[in-house]
């Protein structure tokens, strides 16, 4: 039987972002059809109007079989396909599953989105497609790309085969900041906190410029967005890019003493490490814990990087502005954590 609903595909729909993006689309109307893998953690309960479908976007017959469930409930006809499944490593490290998961599941959801008449795909990009900009100046969507590490270059990848490789699609490109919630999740926040409140010795180091700062944007923020780009998909043009995230991010150091002041009631004491000696030590670290400390080498270089938005297209085409700041969120995050560490380290997969 088919849905009477403008209907909708997500992918990554058991993920930190998908639940409320499906939650919100169901609230504003449309019959949603959550695609992921099974055994992933499930939302937390079922949603009217959201149909769970599995889905390896790795997989070809996978892929084939989820789009032909969708494609007898909605006769073919999509109001939008809100792409947000990828593969996501920390570690810096290359994997074949960036391309396997990220640039050719995409491939494979678009080859057979062909049988459908479908008014929009929207893919989930990162800021960090961009190269960063100096302390005062702010990133826009026409900003040069440069990708520093695996993760932000298979999205470069992967938008450019949505670009060149599906050119009758109706895309749209939303590069998010980090993630956060408010009891934490975007990693590298996490474990600056973590730091902090462990009194880790290493976290009174910092290897760049203690000034320059990352955008970072709240979980409600970012699914109000990913909503705000379905209900206009008639007025965006095919293969806009637009960034999504806070404007204005709190620098390193003032976040270090942002978190001391709330886990300890002072400022916390950054000092400056030049950074040969930072990536010595981070190798050492990585290695006397089995490679599973979270600063890698790597990371050093990007010490300085400074990623302030430019929303001004956000505004434009989706009416859209962060509702939430880092800033008045950390409050509530460090709060969860003082009142109960061991479920605070378990909702953020720390140990």
């Amino acid at each position: 039987m088919s849905t009477q609903r403008p209907a909708v595909i997500v992918t990554g729909s058991a993920g930190l972002l998908g639940h409320p993006v499906c939650s919100r689309l169901a609230n504003a109307g449309y019959e949603v059809f959550g695609f992921d893998r099974v055994g992933l953690p499930e939302p937390p309960k079922s949603l009217e109007h959201v149909r769970d479908i599995e889905c390896d976007v790795s997989d070809s017959s996978s892929v084939r079989a989820a789009m032909q469930k969708v494609h007898a409930l909605t006769n073919g006809k999509l109001a939008s396909f809100v792409h947000m499944a990828a593969y996501y490593d920390f570690s810096g490290e290359e994997s074949d599953l960036y391309e396997k998961v990220t640039v050719n599941g995409t491939d494979r959801l678009l080859n057979e989105l062909e049988d459908f008449e479908c008014e929009q795909f929207v893919f989930t990009s990162t800021m960090l497609v961009h190269a960063p900009c100096a302390v005062g100046e702010k990133i826009s969507e026409d900003s040069p790309l440069e990708a520093k590490w695996p993760y932000p270059q298979s999205k470069i990848e992967t938008e450019r085969l949505i670009r060149e490789g599906h050119p009758g699609v109706n895309s749209v490109f939303l590069r998010i900041a980090g993630v956060y919630t408010d009891y934490g999740r975007q990693p590298t926040i996490v474990q600056q906190i973590k730091r902090i409140y462990e009194k880790d010795f290493q976290g009174h180091f910092f290897p760049g410029n203690t000034e320059a700062g990352q955008s970072a944007v709240h979980i409600d923020d970012a699914a109000d967005a990913i909503v705000r780009t379905v209900e206009r998909r008639n007025s965006i043009k095919p293969k806009t890019a637009i960034l999504i995230g806070e404007p204005d991010p709190l620098s390193y150091d003032a976040l270090q003493n942002l978190i001391g002041k709330q886990l300890y009631a002072k400022e916390w004491a950054t000092l400056y490490v030049p950074k040969p000696v930072a990536k010595v030590g981070a190798t050492v670290s990585d290695a006397v814990q089995g490679g599973n400390a979270f600063i890698k080498p790597y990371m050093v270089d990007m010490a300085d990087d400074h990623y302030a938005l430019d929303i001004s297209r956000a505004r434009e085409l989706l009416g859209w502005e962060p509702q939430h700041a880092l800033s008045t969120t950390l409050p509530k995050i460090t709060a969860k954590l003082k009142s109960d560490p061991d479920e605070w380290y378990r909702l953020n997969g720390v140990a």
